[in-house]
C-alpha cells in the first residue's frame, strides 16, 4: 500500500536526456533539428512524389509511399519532444504524456516490422509469380496488410505501455533516456519487473522471429528463382533498396537488443537510440530513391513539371 500511495504522487517525469553539460545543448539542438528537418522533407516528400506519380502506382510504390510516412511518424514521436528539451532548463514529462509516448514509439516500430514483412512478400509475388501478380496483390490486398500491420503495431504496444505504467513508481522519477523508452520507464518501478521484462523477450522476439523469418523465406524463393531464370534478374534490382532498408532496421534492432543483453548501461545506449530513432529514418528515403531508378525518373518528371 505504501508502494501504491507513493505511485500516485509521481504526476511528472525527469528526462535525464543526452548530456548535463550546457556547451553541449546549442549544438546538438541544431544537429537534431537538422536531422528531424531532413526527414521530414525527404519522408514525406516521398509520399508526395508517389502519390503524384502515375508511373509509381503499383503495388510495390504503394508499400513504399506507406514507409516513409510511418518513418515521419516515427521520429516525429522522438524528435520534436527532445528538441523543446534542448531548450528547457528542466526536462519534464508527464507520466501521462510519458505513456504516450511510449505508446506511440513502440506501435510504429513494430508496424515498420510488418511492414517490411509485407514488402518482402510483394517481391517475392513480382519475381516468382509474375503472372499472378496483380490478380493476387490487388488494391484490396495491400490495404489489408497495411492496416493488419498497424493493428498489430498498436495491439503490441498497448500490451507493454499497460504493463508498464500499471507499475508503482520511485521518487525520483527520472528516466535515462532522452525519451520514454520501455527500458528506462522499467528502471522506474519499485516493484518485480520480470513479468514486463518476460513480455519484452517473448512478444518482441515473436515479433522479430516472425517478421524476419518472411523475410529470409521471401528471399530464398526470390534468389532460388533469380539462379534459374534470367529474366528475374532484372526484376531482383527492385529488392535493393528494400533489401538494405531490412538491414539497417532489423540490424539497429538487434544490436541494441545484444548490447541490452550484455548488460551495458542505459547512459551508454543513448547514442545507439539516436541513430535507430532517428537516424535509420532520416536514411530511408536517401535508400529507397537513390537505389531505384524508377523514382528517380519520377522526380525528374516532377522537378520539371513544377
Amino acid at each position: 500500500m505504501a508502494e501504491k500511495n507513493q505511485s500516485k504522487q509521481v504526476t511528472e517525469l525527469t528526462l535525464v536526456g543526452l548530456t548535463d553539460n550546457p556547451q553541449l545543448q546549442a549544438p546538438l539542438f541544431i544537429l537534431f533539428l537538422l536531422i528531424y528537418f531532413i526527414t521530414l522533407v525527404g519522408n514525406l516528400g516521398m509520399v508526395v512524389l508517389i502519390r503524384s506519380s502515375a508511373q509509381l502506382q503499383s503495388p510495390m510504390y504503394f508499400f513504399l509511399s506507406n514507409l516513409p510516412l510511418l518513418d515521419a511518424c516515427y521520429s516525429s514521436v522522438v524528435a520534436p519532444r527532445t528538441l523543446m528539451n534542448f531548450l528547457m532548463e528542466k526536462q519534464t514529462i508527464s507520466v501521462i504524456g510519458c505513456a504516450t509516448q511510449l505508446y506511440f514509439f513502440i506501435a510504429f516500430g513494430i508496424t515498420e516490422c510488418f511492414l517490411l514483412a509485407a514488402m518482402a512478400y510483394d517481391r517475392y509475388m513480382a519475381i516468382c509469380k509474375p503472372l499472378l501478380y496483380l490478380s493476387i496483390i490487388s488494391h484490396q490486398l495491400c490495404m489489408l496488410l497495411v492496416a493488419s500491420s498497424y493493428v498489430l503495431g498498436l495491439l503490441h504496444s498497448w500490451v507493454h505501455t499497460e504493463f508498464a505504467f500499471s507499475l508503482p513508481l520511485c521518487q525520483p522519477a527520472k528516466v535515462n533516456h532522452f525519451y520514454c523508452d520501455l527500458m528506462p520507464v522499467l528502471a522506474l518501478s519499485c516493484s518485480d519487473t520480470r513479468v514486463n521484462r518476460c513480455l519484452i523477450f517473448v512478444l518482441g522476439g515473436l515479433v522479430e522471429m516472425v517478421t524476419i523469418l518472411a523475410i529470409l523465406v521471401s528471399y530464398a524463393f526470390i534468389l532460388a528463382a533469380v539462379s534459374r531464370i534470367s529474366s528475374a534478374r532484372k526484376a531482383f534490382s527492385t529488392c535493393t533498396s528494400h533489401l538494405a532498408g531490412v538491414t539497417i532496421f532489423h540490424g539497429s534492432i538487434l544490436g541494441l537488443n545484444f548490447r541490452l543483453g550484455s548488460g551495458s548501461s542505459l547512459s551508454t545506449d543513448k547514442v545507439f537510440a539516436v541513430f535507430y530513432s532517428l537516424v535509420v529514418p532520416m536514411l530511408n528515403p536517401l535508400i529507397y530513391s537513390l537505389r531505384n531508378r524508377e523514382v528517380k525518373n519520377a522526380l525528374r518528371d516532377f522537378v520539371r513539371w513544377k
